[in-house]
This record gives structure tokens, C-alpha cells and sequence, in this order.
């Protein structure tokens, strides 16, 4: 088949799912193919040449040769553009494939034996300049998984900020760096220990409080999410549990990625949290909650009587003056229906008979039943003239230790809105899209997690999970790439400490104190990442370029001078694709400095830096 990109293409231009910004989306079309989208399929269908190369009539029926057309759409053969041109030709092809097409398979979940190293900068950036995303093939990465050098350590408490002069286990933790390079640099120190995961990760919608690479695929997100659930599960206590919170828009599929990492016989529920209570009128259904889904690592070893919210004392307002103090009314019915669970109960004020409502069962044999009532436990209305309840006494909970079993809707707590609000208090505007209230972080350490235990939130945002841990008395540790993580996140934390009012302060009578310790992942490749992505024209790229030539780890695919001997070629790419360019022949395995390198002159870690680092990997 012999047709220019251009008129292969231009029978997608109008459908604005494909054509973005005078782009076309490869990998888009290749999704709604593998998907047998309609229109992509009608239109074709209704261009003859694409028609005969692409169907095949079997039995008077038309079949869509799928497979065919996603290799052909994603063939070097025929992505001929500049840019591709440039690549091939200073030798960034591999297989007869390009680098990042380099792929067994192309769009079904494409990348999940690949690993995807999302890098993050401005919060308020637009695509491209956005989010880097590169997929690398396992034949790519050798280090990128060391153990990584930190460096910049801070510790905050009620005296201020002052330098920090041990690491020690009990401390609070906040690092700045990768997340995915972070999670593997703290693997080897809390190994098992962690009791609660909280991460609000990325939706890939318009609305996340970063926006995506128009080319981040869902494939490629679910790969984002993939690599480091993989190794926040190692992290986990045997005993831990891991809440997830997300959109619509990816629940399912996360579902489906979740159940093959986390296994499916340790998924606890989805919760179903309302997020927003008010209504948007420009669209089919407004949009009022959020999935919370919960696993467990193992949950054969989780003790249901521990998995519970505390006792609401204030549910418990009834006094017979009898000496048994204050109880609540629960209902005597119980769901499914046992025959040895249904009888006839009377009603001894009013003689009525019951019988358990249609579908249920009384909760206890007649037998049991009589001893309660002989007892006094057993209530028929305030005002005797009822239908049977269960006397629920406040004191015999409180030792018993009887908390209240959750459910799977949570429509009882604040909402992104009074988060925002909370938000503004503390900064005076709005600082960050979308944050999660303290009230559904408490809800979940109250459930599945007791004082001291450790929480990790690997996507900390705005710092939410980070400052309820703290009021609530838990240890924690944090983990954001973006540069808001010291405005925002590591300010908000010295706010805590300071004893701030918001959120979940009042009601547990929060008043400051305590500590925690920042630190950053030593960067290398990633200074000339951040240049380049703050790079306003082309010129400043070159200069970006001829620094990288002396001091960057470039890949072992790049041949230097072919790249100077066709600087010309360069030139003629877009600042865009000028600057993808740069990015993609850095060595990823070298984003930061590895800790068997910390005593390299190269890179001049301190010897404060050196003996700290000693400390937290447990380094002689």
C-alpha cells in the first residue's frame, strides 16, 4: 500500500478524539482500533483504498483485519515525518523499530512488562511541556532500581527548620524525587512495615491537578500505575491494607491491573466516598463520587473485629435508670432468612405477634431471644408499642472494644470542596485542584491502622495524608516529584506543627508538636530533564545539549557526533519535539546519582550527606 502520510491520515481529521492541536495521535488510533471503535472503523471502511487493504470479505461479511492495521499505522515504513527521519538517521532505531514503539505488543495493555518513568514538573503546565513519560523496555534499565543518594536533609519541629543530624527509625519522613525511583530507594528499610498505603493517584482526565502528554494512553497509565503498586506492595505489612482513590474514568481498568498485583481473594471493597455535593448541570449525570478501593496484602490474616470505625458515643441516649447506663436501639432482624432464626415474637405490651421481615431472620434462636428479654435487653419502642430492638449498652462496647462495622457508602464526611476551603485558610487562596479532606483520611487510619503504625502516600499532592497521619499520631512517610511539595506540602506539615485549626483539628483537640524530616533524591539526569523542559526557545536547547555532551549519562544508543554533523536536521524539528528529542537520549538508568557512586568526586556529596545516607541504609 503506497500513500503518503498525509493522505492516510486526513481520513481521520475530523474526529477531534484522533486530530489534537493539528496532531495527529497515533496511538489513539491504534486504541480505538483495538478497541473496534464505530466511527474509526466506519471511516475506514468508507475510504476505498483503506477498505481493501484493511477488510477482508469472509461469507458475504466484511472482517476488519485489526491487527494488520495497528502494525501499519505504527510501521517506520510509514511514519515518515521529520522527526521520525531525524531519529532513524542519527540512530535511535532499533529492530526496525523506533525506541519508544519498541514494543511486542502494541496497544492491549501495551507496556506491562515495561516500566514507565513518569516525570512530573509544573503543576500548571499544559500537555507536552507537562508530563514527560517515557516507556522503558526491560533491556533498558540496569540501575534505574538502586538505591539512590539523598541529599538537602531539613528537619522541621516546634524550634523551626534546622539541620538534620541522624536519621532514625521513628522519625517522619518527606522526600521529593521520583516516586517510582523513591519507592525502590526505601524498599530495603521498610520492607514489611508499612500498615496503610493511601494514594489519590492521577486520573489521566482534563480535571487532574497535573494534565497529561496528549500521547499518555490509558495503556501507558495503567503501566504508570503497575510499576509502582509492584513495589508498594513489598512495602506493605503482612497485615496492611492499601486504599485507592480514582474517577470513574479508570476504576475498572485499575480494578482489573489491581486484582493481578494485589490478587483478587485480597480485595477488601469499593467504597464509594461523595466527593462533591453539588450538582453540574452541563453534563448527562453530574458527577458526585470517587471509588475508594481497598486491598489487603494478606487478608486471611486481617481481624475483622479490628477493621471498624470507634464507637459513636453519641448514638447511645436512651437511660432505663436501671444502673446500665446509656444504650442504643439496634434492629433484632439480621439479613437472609434460617429457619432456625424464625419464630414468632410478642409484643408482651400490646400482645402483637411479629415475624421477621421478608428475606431476614431474627438475630438469635428463641431460646437466646428469651434470655435477653428476662434480661431487660430487649426494647419495644420508646414507648413500649413496637416491633423488637436490641439494647446495645454504651459501657459493655467500650470494653468489649465494639466499633462500628464500615459500609461501602460514605456520604457522612467533608467533601473536596471543604478541603479546598481548608486549604485557603491555611494559604489564603487556592493552592492546589481537587485536594481529599482529612476527614476521609482519619476515616481510613481509624480503620485499619492504630498510633504509631506507618502510613505512606507515594502521590502526596497537597500533603493530606501526611498531616492527618500526624494529628492522628501515626508515623509517615511522603513521596512528590512536583516543585509544590516545598510551598505547599512541607508548609502545610510546618502549619500542623504549628497547631493549625483546619480539617480534623478541632475535633481531636489538635494542639502542634512533633517533627519530621525532608530530603531529596540527589539528581543528575534529572537537572538536565528540568532545563530542558524550562527551555523557552530552540537556541537554549542547543546550549542544554552541548552541557549534556560534557557532564549527562546520554545512551548507550547515541552517537554524539552524528547528532553535531546533523545539527541542521535538528533545527527544522519543532521546539517540541526539539526538546522530546533531548529528553529521550538521556540515560534514564541515571536520573539521579546512585548510592554505590556517592563517594565519586563526579559528584561531590557532602560528607554531612554521606554519613546520613550511611544511617538510612544501614550502611557500615
Amino acid at each position: 500500500m503506497s500513500k503518503s502520510i498525509d493522505d492516510i491520515l486526513s481520513i481521520f481529521k475530523d474526529d477531534e478524539r484522533v486530530y489534537v492541536n493539528n496532531e495527529y495521535i497515533i496511538g489513539k488510533i491504534q486504541e480505538l482500533a483495538l478497541k473496534y471503535d464505530e466511527k474509526l472503523i466506519s471511516t475506514i471502511l468508507n475510504n476505498s483504498k483503506m477498505k481493501l487493504h484493511f477488510f477482508i470479505e469472509v461469507g458475504g461479511a466484511l472482517i476488519f483485519k485489526r491487527e494488520e492495521f495497528i502494525e501499519f499505522i505504527g510501521g517506520k515504513y510509514y511514519l515518515e515525518d521529520s522527526y521520525t527521519k531525524y531519529r532513524n538517521k542519527i540512530g535511535l532505531a532499533v529492530d526496525n523499530s523506533y525506541i519508544k514503539e519498541n514494543r511486542d505488543v502494541v496497544l492491549n495493555w501495551a507496556y506491562k512488562d515495561c516500566v514507565l518513568e513518569g516525570g512530573q514538573d509544573r503543576e500548571d503546565a499544559k500537555q507536552d511541556e507537562v508530563f514527560y513519560n517515557e516507556v522503558l523496555a526491560s533491556d533498558d534499565i540496569d540501575r534505574l532500581y538502586e538505591n539512590k543518594v539523598l541529599t538537602n536533609f531539613k528537619k522541621f519541629d516546634e524550634n523551626g527548620e534546622s539541620e538534620a543530624l541522624v536519621i532514625n527509625e521513628n522519625d517522619n519522613l518527606i522526600i521529593k524525587g521520583n516516586n517510582l525511583i523513591a519507592l525502590h530507594s526505601i524498599k530495603d528499610r521498610y520492607k514489611g512495615k508499612v500498615k496503610v498505603i493511601f494514594i489519590d493517584p492521577p486520573y489521566n482526565t482534563d480535571n487532574d491537578s497535573f494534565n497529561y502528554n496528549d500521547k499518555f494512553t490509558r495503556s501507558t497509565w495503567l503501566t504508570f500505575v503497575k510499576n509502582r503498586l509492584e513495589v508498594a506492595k513489598q512495602l506493605l505489612a503482612e497485615n496492611g491494607t492499601i486504599w485507592i482513590t480514582l474517577s470513574d474514568v479508570q476504576a475498572h481498568y485499575f480494578k482489573v491491573l489491581a486484582d493481578g498485583i494485589l490478587g483478587e481473594e485480597n480485595f477488601i471493597g469499593d467504597v464509594i466516598w461523595q466527593s462533591r455535593k453539588s450538582v453540574s448541570n452541563d453534563t448527562f449525570i453530574s458527577l458526585s463520587t470517587n471509588h475508594v478501593f481497598v486491598y489487603a496484602k494478606n487478608k486471611s490474616v486481617l481481624d475483622k473485629n479490628k477493621f471498624r470505625l470507634k464507637i459513636d458515643t453519641s448514638k447511645f441516649k436512651y437511660d432505663d435508670n436501671d444502673g446500665r447506663g446509656l444504650y442504643r436501639c439496634d434492629p433484632f432482624d439480621a439479613p437472609n432468612e434460617r429457619k432456625n432464626l424464625s419464630y414468632e415474637i410478642k409484643n408482651p405490651n400490646t400482645e402483637e405477634v411479629y415475624l421477621p421481615p421478608e428475606g431476614r431472620c431474627w438475630r438469635t434462636t428463641n431460646e437466646e431471644y428469651n434470655r435477653l428479654l428476662s434480661e431487660g435487653r430487649i426494647a419495644f419502642g420508646r414507648k413500649g408499642t413496637s416491633k423488637p430492638q436490641l439494647k446495645v449498652y454504651l459501657n459493655e462496647s467500650l470494653e468489649e472494644q465494639k466499633g462500628v462495622t464500615p459500609t461501602t457508602l460514605w456520604n457522612d464526611i467533608d467533601t473536596t470542596t471543604n478541603a479546598t476551603k481548608d486549604l485557603e485558610k491555611l494559604f489564603g487562596s487556592k493552592v492546589f485542584k481537587n485536594p481529599k479532606p482529612e476527614q476521609l483520611i482519619e476515616r481510613i487510619l481509624e480503620i485499619a491502622s492504630n498510633e504509631n503504625d506507618i502510613v505512606l502516600d507515594y502521590h502526596l499532592g497537597s500533603g493530606t495524608t501526611c498531616a492527618t497521619a500526624h494529628k492522628m499520631n501515626r508515623k509517615y512517610i511522603g513521596i512528590e516529584q512536583m516543585d509544590y511539595i516545598e510551598d505547599i506540602s512541607v508548609e502545610r506539615l510546618k502549619k500542623v506543627i504549628e497547631g493549625e485549626q483546619t480539617g480534623i483539628s478541632q475535633s481531636l483537640n489538635w494542639q502542634g508538636g512533633g517533627s519530621f524530616v525532608y530530603c531529596e533524591l540527589m539528581k543528575w539526569n534529572e537537572i538536565f530533564i528540568n532545563k530542558i523542559e524550562k527551555a523557552n526557545d530552540s537556541k537554549a536547547l542547543k546550549y542544554i545539549w552541548n552541557e549534556m555532551k560534557e557532564k549527562s549519562f546520554l545512551s548507550y544508543r547515541v552517537k554524539v557526533k552524528q547528532i553535531d554533523n546533523n545539527m541542521s536536521e535538528f533545527e527544522e524539528l519543532s521546539f517540541e519535539q526539539q526538546k522530546e528529542f533531548l529528553i529521550e537520549i538521556l540515560d534514564k538508568n541515571h536520573l539521579y546519582v546512585n548510592l554505590s557512586e556517592i563517594d565519586d568526586i563526579t559528584y561531590s556529596v557532602s560528607d554531612e550527606d554521606k554519613k546520613l545516607n550511611k544511617e538510612f541504609y544501614g550502611l557500615k
